[in-house]
């Protein structure tokens, strides 16, 4: 956080000037909001999926459990050359965040101290030697084999040393606004569509609605800034989806501004 020359935290408008708003948040200096980046990565994208690192449409947690973190490589261990600890952070049965540092032990898994029935974030901490992970990163539940558990609820591919999917789901006590959402195709084959949707599963309804949307071609990016952000209660999960007339790798990103619910800013 900035200081002013006196040494004293400073973001007001002082003889004339000021910052934008959005870099208050960013600093942290606007009580009860807070600034999400929440972006994904799909490597083999044809039929509509979730944008995340593996194939098929993401399954949430139907009720909080612990979650068991492991590696495809065995170097990703407290003593190891790749990563030794990751964060994990999410939400409990109550919807309310809750974070932890795990230690990883190669492909035998650690189990979580908390348990989690959303993961909004998933990163690693620490590394040895080799100042990346050396293998997938998982955090799943049922039986691991290799490092892989049987149902994966997040992943960090080798090399990004985070989870790379467009998922989130909003904080019991917070309203969600997505101010800009974007989608991008690498895909190199002529005149393909590609398509891309934000998925809305809102709280108590064990289906999604289709509350934005995109189309574009292959190889190139669409990018959609809203003039009155769209606004998401607590407790509703965003799931963008993506599909193409061919194979190929697609992202998504959702910026969005969290906002504590009954937080007034007073003039």
């Amino acid at each position: 956080m900035a200081t002013s020359l006196s040494g004293v935290v400073s973001s007001i408008t002082q003889k004339g000037r000021f910052e934008p708003f959005d870099l208050h948040v960013s600093r942290g200096q606007v009580v009860g909001h807070q600034y999400v980046f929440q972006f994904g990565q799909a490597s083999t994208v044809t039929t509509n999926q979730s944008v995340w690192a593996t194939t098929g449409v993401y399954a949430f947690p139907a009720s909080a459990t612990v979650m068991k973190i492991s590696s495809g490589s065995a170097n990703d261990a407290a003593a190891g050359s790749g990563a030794r600890t990751v964060l994990i952070s999410g939400l409990d049965a109550n919807y309310a965040p809750i974070s932890e540092t795990v230690i990883l032990n190669g492909q035998t898994a650690v189990n979580t101290s908390n348990s989690y029935l959303r993961i909004n974030d998933f990163y690693v901490l620490t590394a040895g030697s080799g100042n990346t992970a050396a293998g997938i990163i998982y955090a799943g539940t049922g039986t691991v084999t290799t490092g892989i558990p049987a149902t994966i609820y997040s992943l960090m591919p080798v090399a990004y040393n985070a989870q790379t999917q467009a998922i989130y789901t909003v904080p019991a006590g917070y309203t969600a606004y997505i101010t800009s959402y974007t989608f991008t195709s690498n895909n190199t084959t002529a005149n393909t569509i590609c398509s891309g949707f934000l998925y809305v599963y809102k709280y108590g309804q064990n289906f999604p609605t289709i509350e934005a949307s995109a189309r574009f071609n292959a190889g190139s990016v669409f990018d959609r800034h809203f003039d009155y952000p769209l606004a998401f209660a607590e407790k509703t999960d965003l799931d963008m989806h993506v599909s193409a007339g061919a194979s190929g790798q697609m992202t998504g990103e959702m910026h969005i501004l969290l906002v504590q619910n009954g937080y007034q800013i007073n003039s």
